[in-house]
C-alpha cells in the first residue's frame, strides 16, 4: 500500500497523530470514518497524486496507530474541535499552511469542524456520506433509530467496551478481498486494541453531546462553509433513503455547493476509488488555487 508514500508521528501535544503523506502539488488531507484507519484510502491516494496532488492521510485521534488523552468525562477529549486541532498541527508539520479536505463518515465532522473553525486554513471541503451530527438528530425517528441504533449503544458507559472487546472480530467483521489484505490487516489490528476501542466509541459520546452542542451554537450563530464544498454520497448506502436529497441539507451550511451519488457502498474509497477520486480531483481542479 501507498507505494512511494512516507509515514510519520505527530505530536501534537496531547495525542499523537500516524500519517501518511505523498505526491506533490497542492495539499488534501484524507480523513477516514468509523472503523477504518488512513489505509482505507490506499486504492484512492495514489490517483490523487497521479493526478497532482500532495496527498495527507492521517489516523484520527485515537484509531489506528494514532493515540489520544484519556478520556474526560464530558467527552471533550475526543470531540471533534479537538481532532480538528490535531490536524491542523499535522497538515503545518508537513509544511502547508491552506490545504483542501475530504472526509467520510466520522472524518467528515472532522473537516466540517475544521471548515468551521479554521476558515483561512481550509480551502475546499469535500464531505462523503455524511450530514452535520446536528442534522441527524433534529430528523430523528423509528427509521433513524433502528438503522442507527450504534449510535445509542456506544453511548452507554462501560457496556459497550465489555461486549466489543469480547469478540472484535466477531462485531467488527470486514472483507479481505473488498477492502484489501492490507488495509484489511492494519484495520484488524487495530480494531483488536482495547485502546482504540475505548477512543472510537468516545468519537460517538462526544457527537450526541459536546459535538452537537458546538454545531447547534454555528447554526444559531448563522456561521457557514465559506469554501467550495463538495458532498458525495453512496447509493448502496442509507443517507438518501433516511433523509431525502442531503444536499438539501448541505445547502443550509455552506455558500457554495455540488455534489452528486456515487455508484458504491458505504466505504467508497474502498468500493469504488477511481470515480471517487475522479470526482475529488475535477472538484479541486475548479476550486481556487491554494499552494
Amino acid at each position: 500500500m501507498f507505494e512511494g508514500f512516507e509515514t510519520t508521528t505527530v505530536d501534537t501535544g496531547d495525542a499523537s497523530i500516524f500519517v501518511r503523506h505523498g505526491g506533490a502539488g497542492p495539499p488534501i488531507l484524507l480523513l477516514h470514518g468509523h472503523p477504518r484507519t488512513s489505509a482505507t484510502w490506499h486504492r484512492v491516494a495514489p490517483l490523487l497524486v497521479d493526478r497532482g496532488f500532495t496527498v495527507v492521510c492521517a489516523d484520527l485521534r485515537g484509531y489506528g496507530r494514532s493515540r489520544g488523552p484519556v478520556p474526560t468525562v464530558d467527552h471533550s477529549a475526543h470531540c471533534k474541535r479537538a481532532v480538528a486541532a490535531d490536524m491542523l498541527l499535522v497538515i503545518r508539520s508537513l509544511g502547508h499552511e491552506r490545504f483542501a479536505i475530504v472526509g467520510h463518515d466520522r472524518g467528515s465532522n472532522v473537516a466540517l469542524r475544521l471548515a468551521l473553525d479554521h476558515p483561512q486554513q481550509v480551502a475546499a471541503l469535500a464531505v462523503l456520506d455524511s450530514i452535520p451530527i446536528v442534522e441527524h438528530l433534529d430528523r430523528l425517528d423509528t427509521a433513524f433509530a433502528t438503522a442507527y441504533w450504534h449510535w445509542f449503544f456506544f453511548a452507554q458507559p462501560e457496556i459497550p467496551e465489555r461486549v466489543i472487546t469480547a469478540d472484535p472480530d466477531r462485531w467488527y467483521q470486514g472483507d479481505p478481498d473488498a477492502m484489501g489484505s492490507e488495509n484489511y490487516d492494519e484495520w484488524r489490528a487495530a480494531v483488536r486494541k482495547p485502546e482504540v476501542v475505548r477512543a472510537m466509541l468516545e468519537d460517538y459520546r462526544a457527537g450526541l453531546t459536546i459535538d452537537r452542542l458546538h454545531e447547534e451554537a454555528d447554526r444559531q450563530a448563522g456561521r457557514r462553509i465559506r469554501c467550495p464544498t463538495l458532498h458525495l454520497w453512496s447509493e448502496h448506502d442509507d443517507l438518501e433513503e433516511l433523509h431525502g436529497n442531503p444536499l438539501l441539507i448541505w445547502e443550509k451550511w455552506t455558500t457554495e455547493l455540488t455534489g452528486h451519488s456515487i455508484d458504491s457502498g458505504h466505504h467508497m474509497a474502498e468500493d469504488a476509488p477511481a470515480p471517487l477520486a475522479s470526482a475529488l480531483a475535477d472538484f479541486l481542479d475548479r476550486a481556487p488555487p491554494w499552494s
